[in-house]
């Protein structure tokens, strides 16, 4: 109760101070709109449908892309633990992959498919494909030596040993990449949508400001946030956790 309380304070405060800029006249009123006017955006988009139709284009991509990229980033990340000669050569390069921004990939997608929701998914697989297979690869080689030699002990090698020892006590970072590929996709969703032809948030929030409607821009860059915040901490951050007590880590 503390907490919820401790929030909803702060997010006043974060508004009075928003309105208090706004008043201040910091900033031109066609740049940093009060937060009224925001308020009646929203209200706006949603009962028109056209925030929500943004809004359920942006979760198909997002359901679409982000199953890929969690399973080849996963196949990539073994590959690269298991194999020394895998990791000697391609895994050096998984790092400079992984740093380079994701709306950089939205020319190359958008030569490669076209202004089609194609090119939109091929950027949220990107975006969690790299972030995915470092914390897969990270996740094998941190199992404690200890089991494995235990598990030889009993006769456990190769494929069984693989599957029954080192796959379970992985998990934990597994979860934490799992989560790491939603908020990187996540993001790389919104990048790809900025430029796309639509529909979703990034392309509505384009349109916004084409047409000078900044209410409606900040309207979509507080959804994008609360969506974002909302999914990891109802979802992924629970998830992550309970595997993490299940495991002894907490």
């Amino acid at each position: 109760m503390k907490i919820l309380l401790k929030r909803i304070l702060f997010l006043v405060a974060v508004i009075a101070l928003w309105q208090g800029v706004y008043s201040a006249g910091v900033f031109p009123d066609i740049a940093f709109p009060p937060p009224l006017d925001v308020y009646y955006a929203l209200i706006e988009g949603f009962g028109d449908g056209t925030l929500t139709k943004a809004l359920l284009a942006s979760f198909k991509h997002l359901l679409y892309g982000l199953p890929i990229s969690i399973v080849l980033g996963t196949s990539i990340g073994v590959l690269l633990a298991k194999s020394k000669q895998a990791d000697e050569t391609a895994g050096m390069y998984l790092i400079a992959l992984q740093s380079i921004p994701s709306i950089a990939w939205v020319p190359l997608s958008l030569l490669l498919f076209g202004f089609n929701e194609m090119a939109v998914i091929f950027v949220v697989i990107i975006g969690g494909v790299f972030v995915m297979a470092l914390n897969t690869r990270t996740a094998l080689r941190n199992v404690p030596s200890s089991f494995k030699k235990a598990a030889r002990t009993m006769g456990v090698n190769g494929l069984e040993l693989f599957f029954k020892v080192e796959i379970p006590a992985s998990v934990p970072h597994f979860m934490t990449g799992i989560r790491l590929a939603w908020a990187f996709s996540w993001r790389a969703l919104m990048a790809g949508e900025l430029l796309s032809n639509g529909p979703g948030l990034g392309y509505s929030l384009t349109y916004a400001f084409d047409f000078a409607r900044v209410d409606v821009v900040m309207a979509i860059i507080l959804i994008i946030g609360v969506i974002g915040s909302t999914v990891d901490h109802l979802v992924f951050s629970k998830l992550e956790k309970t595997v993490m007590k299940r495991w002894g880590l907490l």
